[in-house]
């Protein structure tokens, strides 16, 4: 990790140590472009092409686990194009390779020896390994590596909140299928309203490109250049219908894409909580429609480091109740960086403590 580095040291397998420089960073893939300067040739691995992977393939994953330097382990690629709340662009490789501590930022390598993935989090209850890791695919990274040459990276906006289309809701709406995304509402003076994108429309295909399910949406469209007018295919009471949309630039502030509902984000611990509805209940599965539920981990965040999970009910807070999110964030803005927090949680039909970090 880079973020809040006050120094950076790029250690080679032959020893030799270089002092690294920051070029540019992108918490919202959580990828970085770094610099050392080297009075000797140094060959860097070649990258692949991320999308022609098939589950299956044979993959090696390269790191320094617990400090063991230059470790190779070997596995074949689980699932593609995984979605766990790490972030908003997340678009995993999920390998059964095994991905510990200190493999993060390393390559995933395919047969041919070229760069497909980079490491960057595991699902465990243990802190180990499990046979369940994710990977940054590699093509991610080169989409966005010339606007991190500049230090500054650029993405599409829509101007739409969405959220998933339930079994319920597809039967309200008189849907055919589940698939696509669900306007939940649209951002006053956007692209998407001044195209005629309304509340209610399920968009099905965005410049071309099959919107599967609810995720596959902010990806594509943060990948799309300012500027450009793409078809975007949406059904509105049961009748398809295309419209045009100009492309506008998501500046900092901005929220896109977001699934609708009250929602908080809470940057010291690396997670978002939200309100419990009926709807979100229904989403996340979960029995009770009331209470304060986590619906986004960072990963390599305190709240990951801890163990939460999306779908974690918040019960109390050092032992006191916590009704909502605006009460949670008053709570955590007490606390000063490495104070222990500690959180009772519902997951499940089980109750369970987690203690967490606090950072800045």
């Amino acid at each position: 990790m880079v973020e809040k580095a006050d120094e950076i040291t790029v250690k080679l397998a032959d020893g030799k140590s270089f002092l690294a420089n920051i070029v540019g960073r992108d918490p919202k893939t959580d990828l970085a472009l770094i610099r050392i300067e080297s009075d000797q040739e140094l060959i860097p691995l070649p990258m692949g092409d991320s999308e022609s992977l098939e589950v299956g393939d044979w993959v090696v994953a390269m790191g320094n686990p617990f400090g063991l330097d230059n470790t190779v382990t070997a596995g074949i690629v689980s699932a593609k194009y995984r979605h766990i709340g790490a972030g908003p662009y997340e678009n995993f490789i999920q390998t059964d390779a095994s991905i510990n501590p200190g493999n993060s930022g390393g390559p995933l390598l395919n047969t041919r020896c070229e760069v497909i993935g980079i490491n960057t989090v595991i699902f465990s209850q243990t802190g180990g390994s499990i046979g369940i890791g994710f990977a940054i695919p590699i093509n991610m990274a080169k989409e966005i590596l010339e606007q991190l040459k500049t230090g500054r990276v650029v993405r599409g906006w829509l101007g739409v909140m969405i959220q998933k289309i339930t079994p319920e809701l597809k039967a309200k709406l008189g849907l055919e299928d589940e698939q696509g995304a669900l306007v939940a509402d649209v951002s006053s003076g956007s692209p998407a309203e001044k195209a005629g994108i309304q509340r209610g429309d399920v968009i099905v295909s965005f410049d071309g490109k099959k919107i599967n399910e609810m995720n596959d949406l902010p990806y594509i469209v943060a990948s799309t250049p300012i500027g450009k007018a793409v078809p975007v295919k949406v059904v509105r009471k049961g009748r398809e219908r295309i419209l045009e949309v100009k492309i506008g630039e998501l500046k900092e502030g901005k929220k896109d894409l977001e699934e609708g509902g009250k929602s908080r984000s809470e940057s010291r611990l690396g997670m978002r909580v939200e309100d419990l509805t009926p709807q979100l209940a229904k989403d996340l599965g979960l029995p009770d429609a009331e209470g304060l539920a986590i619906v986004q981990v960072d990963g390599g965040s305190p709240a990951a480091e801890a163990g939460l999970r999306p779908g974690d009910i918040i019960l109390e807070l050092d032992q006191g109740p916590v009704k909502d999110a605006d009460e949670f964030l008053k709570k955590i803005t007490r606390y000063k960086k490495g104070d222990t927090i500690l959180f009772l949680i519902k997951r499940g039909d089980s109750t369970l403590y987690v203690t967490v970090k606090a950072e800045d």
